[in-house]
């Protein structure tokens, strides 16, 4: 990790600037606070400390510094959410490994983003000019507005085998870095050529808005009805959504998303309204997909056509939401409609019918289920499904949903899978940092835990070097609290966000966002935690002498007996002194 990159991207960019872009802070105190994008609340819970450079929420305990915050809320991993970061402050990261085609592999993906911008831009002025006009009258007829057309960046390509290739090389790349980048395509003779020709094109963006792939659908005749980019080293289909950079923002401020198929899907449910809509990327939802979505919101809508393709495609993906501990809905529609032509023929109020019957996703899934699998199926589909669980407390809640939809008493349940049940939950590639609601633990006048000793360090750091003196890493007794408290020690005075694991930071954000005390309570409460200090030590003391006693009257050794005694008679705890 590069430390030194990380401090200066600190530095230079405020998390009151970063957080802003998608939470409405006001100022309360010396510090911000807004309403949190990581839990569903009316009142605003999230405080920002922009003097010390962390975020915390009272209400789901979310918190650490910029870059948790950027991850979190756009779905990254924290090497992405580093690398986006450094290039908006103007940093440069310093490779930790020796990489001989990181460079090359680095420059290669700024290029094909450098591309694939060029290349909308390219595909939004052919709709425009008289190359345009099929699609334009397409568009027309689908009802789409000019605002969500340029919204989405749509654009058309035209029958011309090498009109982006030209213009590509016009701006100084090359057909093969076009092939590369998923722009152009070659035959088995190494001729090149447009990949979308004849076609709508619908821009593909990553959560921060970059286009990195396309989509494209014809306009007349032709085979296939879409076109996707194929992956690329800046595109992998299975990790995005189609419309989420635009949606996540009312995602993340309702905590709830519709997904659906289709692009035009997608681009009607924004105009009428559904600015919480995303789709997937012409493939089967993936558990990667849903990690991403999951980021933004506690509840993902299923709309799908009433099709058998559609309600299987509905089926897999309420069972793949389920098992990452996010509630689901389903919405079929009627077969032979689709979003796009109930939104056109009977507008939002007709659409919201369907929204209102939406069925929860587990029971829509036993229902169809029951319809088609024989008894043997369907308890093969319930084994399966309760080992994808993503936790075991997950597993848990759903057991006896499970059966009592299949018609069986839990405990039934239970027996029949008792050996499935008590194996270790699968592996599973976690979320990005998550923000997950956990209690910062027992604290007060709870002395026995660590956390005790470690909030007093926390919200006064200048009595760490006296606490060190006084003993305090020997009364620690938890491995979570003898390492923060190293981590306390080391950093004492420095930016420490950057060295704590999630539940450290959560532990640590909670007590600097606590008013400190001071005058009275402040040395009342001092004296208290050197008492306590001082009295752990003693206690351990006292334990260690009286397990040397037993020891040695086992081995009949009464010289050491006698001194034991003598020690312990004199060490007697006396309250009043002075520790």
């Amino acid at each position: 990790m590069d430390r030194a990159a990380i401090q200066a991207i600190k530095e230079r960019l405020d998390i009151v600037d970063i957080v802003r872009r998608y939470v409405e802070l006001k100022p309360v105190s010396g510090r911000w606070m807004g309403l949190c994008p990581f839990h569903n609340e009316k009142t605003p819970s999230m405080s920002v400390n922009s003097e010390e450079g962390f975020f915390y929420c009272f209400g789901c305990q979310a918190s650490g510094d910029i870059f948790d915050f950027y991850a979190n809320i756009n779905g990254l991993e924290f090497k992405d959410a580093l690398e986006q970061l450094a290039a908006e402050a103007g940093v440069e990261l310093t490779p930790g490994k020796v990489d001989p085609g990181a460079a090359k592999r680095s420059s290669e993906r700024k290029i094909f983003m450098e591309m694939h911008e060029l290349a909308a831009k390219y595909f939004a002025r052919m709709l425009k000019l008289p190359e345009g006009r099929t699609a334009r009258k397409y568009l027309e007829r689908r009802g789409l507005a000019s605002s969500v057309i340029d919204s989405f960046g749509l654009g058309c390509s035209t029958d011309d085998w090498q009109g982006l290739e030209k213009f590509l090389i016009s701006k100084g790349y090359t057909a093969d870095q076009g092939v590369k980048a998923g722009l152009l395509s070659q035959n088995t003779k190494g001729r090149t050529y447009d990949r979308f020709r004849g076609r709508l094109i619908f821009p593909i963006k990553n959560l921060s808005g970059r286009v990195i792939a396309f989509g494209g659908r014809v306009i007349t005749d032709g085979e296939p009805k879409y076109l996707n980019s194929s992956d690329t080293p800046i595109y992998k289909k299975g990790d995005h959504l189609y419309g989420l950079s635009t949606a996540r923002n009312s995602i993340a401020r309702t905590k709830h998303a519709l997904l659906t198929e289709g692009y035009m899907d997608v681009i009607s449910l924004h105009q009428f309204g559904y600015t919480n809509s995303c789709g997937v990327l012409g493939t089967a939802l993936t558990p990667d997909q849903v990690k991403r979505l999951s980021g933004f919101c506690s509840k993902v809508d299923l709309v799908f056509d009433g099709d058998s393709a559609g309600v299987k495609a509905a089926l897999r993906s309420s069972e793949m939401i389920l098992t990452q501990g996010v509630s689901c809905g389903v919405i079929v529609l009627p077969d032979g409609e689709d979003v796009d032509s109930i939104l056109q023929a009977r507008g939002a109020e007709g659409f919201q019918v369907f929204m209102d019957q939406a069925r929860d996703g587990l029971d829509f899934a036993l229902a169809t289920l029951q319809q088609g699998f024989s008894p043997r199926e369907l308890m093969d589909w319930a084994q399966g499904f309760l080992k994808k669980m993503s936790s075991a407390s997950l597993r848990a809640f759903y057991l006896p949903k499970v059966a009592s939809g299949l018609g069986m008493a839990e405990a039934e349940l239970r027996s029949v899978f008792s050996s499935a049940l008590s194996s270790p939950v699968q592996p599973q590639k976690q979320p990005v940092r998550k923000a997950v609601p956990q209690s910062a633990g027992p604290v007060g006048a709870q002395v026995k835990d660590d956390k005790y000793f470690l909030r007093y360090a926390v919200k006064h750091p200048e009595y760490v070097a006296e606490l060190s003196e006084r003993g305090i890493a020997q009364v620690l007794t938890s491995h979570w609290g003898k390492k923060l408290w190293s981590l306390i020690t080391a950093h004492s005075g420095q930016d420490i966000m950057s060295f704590l694991d999630d539940s450290e930071k959560r532990f640590y954000a909670s007590c600097r966002m606590e008013e400190a005390l001071s005058g009275s309570e402040l040395e009342d409460e001092w004296r208290h935690v050197c008492r306590v200090i001082a009295r752990r030590r003693y206690d351990t003391g006292r334990k260690k002498l009286t397990d040397a006693l037993r020891r040695a009257q086992a081995e009949g050794d009464m010289g050491r007996v006698s001194a034991y005694l003598k020690v312990l008679n004199d060490s007697v705890w006396r309250d009043d002194e002075q520790h």
